[in-house]
């Protein structure tokens, strides 16, 4: 799911766990792919925080995020198939984890809810610059 079959040689007459990997090759929906918060000193993503797309449906979980040199809040996601294509918009719920409220049914007069930060989904492999 890291994107990495390319390096699998199928060709090979036998190895072990071969039908097993194209079994879960043909039945996968999911990829790790790149992505970047669009605002500099957004709340930092953190692993397990949902990422929606633009009607709000969860297509994916963040693995890992850091700050970039840039100021940019950077990391990785394993989202959806579709969503996983450069310059895609998406929205993550930083820090929902440590939320106050379980659920905005819940959620009472000056309980703090998390909000959505814009993110971009960015090409697998980094430009030099």
């Amino acid at each position: 799911d890291a994107g990495f079959g390319a390096y699998v040689k199928l060709w090979k007459p036998f190895f072990v766990g071969k039908a097993a990997y194209v079994a879960h090759e043909a039945a996968r929906d999911a990829e790790i792919a790149r992505f970047k918060l669009v605002n500099r000193g957004a709340r930092p993503a953190h692993p397990g925080d949902p990422v929606v797309d633009a009607r709000g449906r969860v297509i994916g979980i963040v693995t890992s995020c850091s700050l970039d040199g840039e100021g940019f809040q950077t990391g990785q996601a394993y989202l959806k198939l579709a969503h996983t294509t450069p310059d895609t918009t998406l929205a993550v719920y930083c820090g929902s984890a440590r939320a106050q409220v379980n659920g905005f049914a819940n959620a009472a007069l000056g309980d703090r809810l998390p909000v959505p930060e814009a993110a971009l989904v960015l090409s697998r492999f980094p430009k030099k610059k």
